[in-house]
């Protein structure tokens, strides 16, 4: 049933040499891993005028000059990951980056930065597209968590079937949000040209005098509207998902998210200066500028429908690059060895599940209302933007290859400019925010746990030269019985074909029953002794580990091994199970602790 239901879900299972086959194109690979990117430009200049709007409507014209300097830094995050593409062509972005340039900590804490990034990603995208539905369908409003989760479930099953699967389903949408904005800008700026709009608000000329603004405002729009830059570095966590040469091809479409981003992001910034829009509650900057252009026409709705639609797809930027990124942190042994290993369908599927179930702990915490979370989300993008920057800098100087300096300013420049908009959203937004100051920490803490472990267990088990294991002499064979049965007579005649010395323990809670089973044995196993441990509290594994405390003791004087024969049914059915006490999976797990005694099971299958 299990089987047929993931193959159902997931699809049959890829061979290995089949990987090459899931790589992604450019095209595919700017659908899915731009989609994070391209949809800030829904919000983007939204949260510019919304700081704007403190002081007035006649502020507005700052988004144009504000609009311009997220260009620049889009345009320096664009060349400085182009630059850390081709240098670390493995993938892992600003964790490597920031890693093997700035140490240990300052990787740690990008890497951490980034997952916790994409999980707010997947929680905070499907939230507001679920909120684009429930609006489009009010009488939906009182479903918006379980909406958030179908939606949440249906992308992590998604990406399950494998990257190129997902990519081919996800395009279509990608890709006709760029078309319905292109259609959008191209016919509002026709109409602006030819006098065919009327502004919902007079635009103040550029330049004119605004009372009331102050650098410290100017400063924190722009930090707004830096929102529009959120999953810049994703393309650079997932060069391994590209088709050779993977470098070249995560360059060039990084290069083409980057243009594109910027055309759509100016486009509704002058737009909305054009037209006179106002952030609004009820409704989004870019459906009043739809409504403007087109009216409520067919294309209103197309924009609309493709807003939301990118809106809940932007949550597979974070599935294209968790997973990667966690393969990247478990190969330097800071997160657990099962994000190491691919899936039936060849993808990072423990990373996908992971990825999927923290966001739907998420949603479920915030009711759905995830809003509160984008502040955090910036912070969470921006630490990172920082470090690699600043790692990339570093290494510029440090090496100072052909053409360094060129490249150093680049980054340097990236460095300042990403700080400053660090600082200004921890200045302006640490009410927020502060919750960083303590996950951070955390989470690096857990990072190094993990480390100390791995080491740890390496250290044990690495057989160094001139290493001699201790001989063994022997086998000491305990077999702990509840009576006569098919299943102990099968542990007890396996018992006696890998040892000499067998002995059965049996624990009675009755005196009479005592001698019942006495009998009974000595006339199935005269040539196995049997040990009777009363238990006057009705313990049943109390008297078994004291009685193999001395065993165990009077076997290692001789180099003798203890071996405990655990006799355990399997029953034909897994509900079965809750039928039983399960006194042998209780009794094997407070074995297995003990540090010099070998614990097996023989197990005795039910055919009915």
């Amino acid at each position: 049933m299990y089987s047929s239901l993931k193959r159902f879900l997931i699809g049959k299972p890829l061979k290995s040499t089949e990987l090459g086959e899931q790589k992604l194109t450019k095209l595919k690979a700017l659908a899915i891993l731009s989609s994070d990117a391209l949809s800030s430009v829904a919000y983007g200049t939204e949260q510019i005028l919304l700081v704007l709007a403190t002081v007035g409507a006649v502020a507005f014209w700052y988004s144009l000059p504000i609009a311009i300097g997220v260009l620049i830094l889009l345009t320096a995050l664009i060349l400085s990951y182009r630059q850390i593409i081709y240098t670390y062509p493995q993938g892992g972005g600003a964790y490597v980056v920031s890693r093997n340039n700035l140490g240990e900590n300052a990787g740690l804490i990008a890497g951490g930065s980034l997952l916790v990034d994409y999980i707010l990603t997947v929680a905070v995208s499907v939230s507001a597209g679920t909120d684009a539905i429930t609006s489009a369908f009010p009488q939906w409003h009182a479903y918006t968590v379980q909406i958030a989760i179908v939606l949440v479930i249906l992308i992590t099953i998604l990406n399950l079937r494998g990257v190129t699967e997902s990519a081919s389903v996800l395009a279509y949408p990608v890709y006709l949000f760029v078309v319905a904005l292109v259609v959008l800008i191209g016919a509002g700026i026709y109409h602006a040209a030819t006098g065919g709009i009327t502004a919902e608000h007079e635009a103040a000329a550029v330049g004119t005098a605004v009372p009331g603004i102050t650098l410290f405002l100017l400063l924190r729009a722009f930090a707004s509207g830096c929102s529009a830059l959120t999953g810049v570095e994703a393309i650079s966590n997932a060069i391994p998902n590209f088709k050779d040469p993977a470098a070249k091809n995560a360059a060039t479409t990084l290069v083409m998210m980057g243009a594109i981003l910027a055309v759509l992001f100016s486009g509704i910034t002058f737009l909305a200066y054009t037209y006179g829009v106002a952030p609004k509650v009820e409704e989004t900057v870019v459906s009043q500028i739809a409504e403007h252009v087109f009216g409520r026409s067919f294309m209103y709705y197309f924009v609309q429908g493709t807003t939301a639609l990118i809106l809940v797809l932007a949550a597979n930027t974070g599935f294209s690059a968790f997973p990667l990124l966690a393969y990247n942190l478990a190969s330097d042994k800071y997160m657990p060895r099962m994000y190491l290993m691919r899936g039936d369908r060849l993808g990072y599927s423990n990373g996908i599940l992971t990825l999927g179930l923290a966001s739907i702990i998420l949603i479920i915490a915030f009711k759905g209302q995830t809003e509160q979370l984008i502040p955090l989300y910036a912070v969470g993008v921006f630490i990172p933007f920082t470090l690699s920057q600043t790692g990339m800098t570093l290494k510029w100087i440090r090496e100072k290859p052909q053409g360094w300096l060129g490249k150093m300013l680049i980054n340097s420049m990236g460095a300042i400019i990403t700080l400053t908009v660090l600082s200004i959203l921890f200045l302006t937004k640490f009410g927020q925010v502060w919750s960083v100051l303590i996950f951070l920490p955390i989470i690096v803490s857990i990072f190094h746990r993990i480390h100390s472990h791995y080491s740890s267990v390496g250290e044990q088990l690495r057989v160094e030269a001139g290493y001699v294991p201790e001989q063994i002499e022997g086998n000491v064979i305990v077999v702990p019985v509840a009576g006569i049965t098919k299943v102990v007579e099968h542990s007890v005649n396996y018992a006696k074909s890998i040892g000499d010395q067998v002995f059965a323990v049996y624990v009675s809670f009755d005196r009479e029953e005592e001698v019942r089973m006495k009998k009974k044995w000595e006339e199935r196993h005269p040539d196995v002794r049997l040990i009777v441990l009363h238990s006057s509290y009705r313990s049943l594994t109390r008297p078994i580990l004291k009685l193999l405390d001395t065993i165990e003791t009077k076997a290692n004087e001789n180099n003798y091994e203890v071996t405990v024969l655990i006799p355990q049914f399997v029953p034909k059915k897994g509900w079965h199970n809750i039928l039983h006490n399960q006194s042998s999976v209780l009794l094997r797990t407070y074995l297995l602790y003990r540090r010099n005694i070998i614990v097996s099971t023989v197990p005795y299958r039910f055919s009915k």
